[in-house]
């Protein structure tokens, strides 16, 4: 994929899972646990998805130079975008099939809602009702694929900034 396009379709990437990492912490925000099978510190779960969600948004909308020099990196590097594309797409892919085995796994073996939830912020949905299997296919496990996305996204940054990068050994 040529450099450009490469940039272009990462950032359009990033936006779309940090936007939808801020629009998924909406329910946990209103919600605040009152009335749900099991009581949570909601609030933390809001904070992760809202610092994910923004770090990616800002990724998305920063000129390509300020992160190429974030990561010490020439600014047509075609390896930056490429790696963080990648990283978020291994992300997504796994966590869109975490997402789908929530849905499917039978109520007998009782999994922890508090790691359900931190593997799957969408599986409060299931908690309070029971969706479509084509609601979770097509909408629910795709929006836990892209919160999991920023959050590869952001790893993957935070990664390529600080390889590296060695204390100096003194004089």
């Amino acid at each position: 994929m040529p450099g450009r396009a490469l940039r272009a379709t990462s950032r359009i990437a990033f936006l779309l899972c940090g936007l939808i990492s801020l629009f998924t912490g909406v329910p946990y925000a209103m919600l605040r646990g009152a009335g749900l099978p099991v009581q949570s510190e909601w609030v933390v779960f809001v904070v992760a998805l809202a610092v994910i969600g923004v770090f990616s948004v800002t990724l998305g909308v920063l000129p390509s130079s300020w992160i190429a020099k974030g990561c010490r990196k020439d600014q047509d590097d075609q390896r930056l975008f490429s790696v963080l594309l990648k990283v978020l797409a291994i992300f997504a892919g796994v966590f869109y099939l975490v997402a789908v085995f929530a849905y499917f796994s039978p109520n007998r073996w009782n999994l922890n809602p508090q790691l359900m939830l931190a593997l799957c912020p969408m599986y409060l949905v299931k908690m309070t009702f029971d969706p479509s299997p084509v609601a979770i296919f097509f909408l629910l496990a795709p929006m836990n694929a892209a919160v999991y996305g920023s959050l590869g996204l952001t790893s993957g940054y935070m990664w390529r900034c600080f390889h590296g990068r060695r204390p100096s050994q003194g004089l």
